[in-house]
């Protein structure tokens, strides 16, 4: 399996050094992300379907919306990996996520077709990266004016996805939720 080295401060934005650093070091970054479907599986079936549609404060997303958000954010930051691992150096624009989410649709979609979709999305992205040499991985383009290399979008979709997963964990899971 290939090894995707931590990326180093100036391959991504401010920004991203949060999520970065959520990823556990001592893991394999592939391997996290093929292991994670269960863990993110076994956190949102722990929580009443009466709460997957309900946003835990007022303004809030709610949980298929953030699991929507997640399948959606890893989208963007794998086609945006493909297109510095081919040498594609054209400065990519940032993306509204709140837009995304509120025309997502999440909330009257099906746990399973949620599930199918993050499974294929997931099996996707391990697809592109394990096929990738590692020469590619500091290839690094432009987004939104920042620096951003291959290996640090493989790294930001694993810590973005840990960012939310803590939030779900912290906000439904750990007895905070009262809706």
């Amino acid at each position: 399996m290939l090894i995707i080295p931590k990326p180093s401060p100036g391959e991504f934005g401010p920004y991203a050094a949060a999520y970065i650093d959520l990823v556990p070091q001592e893991e394999a970054l592939l391997s996290h992300l093929h292991h994670s479907e269960s863990a993110v599986f076994n956190l949102i079936t722990r929580i009443p379907e009466t709460q997957l549609t309900t946003p835990f404060e007022v303004g809030e997303w709610t949980v298929k919306q953030i699991l929507v958000h997640i399948i959606d954010q890893e989208r963007v930051f794998t086609y945006r990996a493909l297109r510095f691992a081919r040498g594609d150096t054209t400065e990519l624009a940032t993306f509204d996520h709140d837009a995304y989410v509120i025309t997502s649709n999440a909330n009257q979609r099906s746990l399973e077709a949620i599930f199918a979709e993050y499974r294929a999305v997931r099996q996707s992205t391990l697809t592109l990266f394990e096929g990738l040499e590692d020469s590619v991985l500091t290839r690094a383009g432009r987004v939104g004016g920042n620096q951003t290399s291959v290996r640090a979008l493989a790294w930001l979709i694993a810590g973005h996805e840990l960012h939310h997963l803590y939030s779900i964990r912290h906000n439904y899971v750990d007895g905070s939720a009262t809706n």
